[in-house]
């Protein structure tokens, strides 16, 4: 990883659009920092395309979607999207807040048939390992399930790997955030999931404009990110992740979370000939 600063003018001044994790990359202590808020906006105003793209479950993300200056949430690993109805012109303001679509990657029929089987897993998981219990946001998960293992719970490294593997033994995908452990069924997952929401919004391909595009994380579900994006950066709290990682970002900030997010922001919204120290 090389300090931001490092990150090349002419490789910056490509950037068109921004993906960003939200846990800890965005928030301090589950709650967005207004540097990092501040940073969306600029952001926002100054014409880069901006996706929030999280493990957290659609029903936790949808005030932020209402609220937040992006263009889209893309929620549970890539599967559900939330969409601003008023970002497509299709209607105005309603209370501050913007009315909201949400995207599929699943079909109904499909994301009915999974559910049960999660669940099925989620009982089996409480049931055969003790001290393990399910994120206190799982009531709005609609096609994946998490546990907590750094929330409200503290769960040691063996415990989150019997969890993975207790995951994958029932078939699921399984992947470790900076706060839950998430499992479900289906070939989403945060970077498909950034190749669809730009293909249903822009009707683009983001493989053939990569260089475009930067992404900003901070633990191991973000590590396919770090792997596909060449602009790829982690705020600096990804250390505590360094030793799990077979795929680093690029770049690491100097501040954690929404302070490293911000220094994103300032290097892409500062002009060429002026050098950030």
């Amino acid at each position: 990883m090389q300090e931001l600063k490092q990150w090349p003018v002419t490789e910056r001044h490509r950037i068109t659009g921004v993906f960003t994790d939200i846990d800890d990359t965005l928030t301090t202590e589950g709650a967005i920092t207004s540097d990092a808020l501040e940073a969306l906006g600029a952001l926002k105003g100054a014409g880069f395309k901006v996706v929030a793209i999280t493990g957290r479950p659609v029903g936790w993300s949808e005030p932020f979607a209402a609220s937040w200056p992006v263009d889209v949430i893309v929620a549970e690993n890539g599967a559900v999207a939330l969409l601003s109805e008023h970002e497509k012109g299709l209607q105005p303001l309603q209370n501050g807040h913007k009315p909201l679509s949400k995207l599929y990657q699943q079909d109904a029929a499909t994301r009915t048939a999974n559910f049960a089987r999660m669940q099925a897993v989620l009982a089996r998981i409480e049931r055969e390992l003790p001290g393990i219990t399910r994120a206190t946001d799982s009531p709005g998960r609609e096609t994946d399930i998490a546990i907590d293992h750094s929330e409200f719970v503290q769960l040691s490294d063996a415990q989150i790997a019997a969890v993975v593997a207790l995951m994958k033994s029932e078939g699921m995908h399984a992947t470790v955030s900076s706060i839950h452990i998430n499992g479900w069924y289906g070939s989403h997952n945060k970077l498909e999931g950034a190749r669809w929401i730009v293909h249903q919004l822009w009707q683009r391909d983001l493989d053939a404009e990569m260089d475009r595009w930067v992404y900003v994380g901070d633990s191991t579900n973000d590590q396919l990110m770090f792997k596909a994006f060449a602009n790829s950066v982690g705020v600096a709290n990804v250390a505590r992740f360094v030793p799990q990682l077979a795929h680093l970002p690029r770049y690491v900030t100097r501040g954690e979370r929404g302070a490293g997010f911000a220094e994103v922001a300032n290097m892409l919204l500062t002009p060429a000939d002026v050098h950030p120290v």
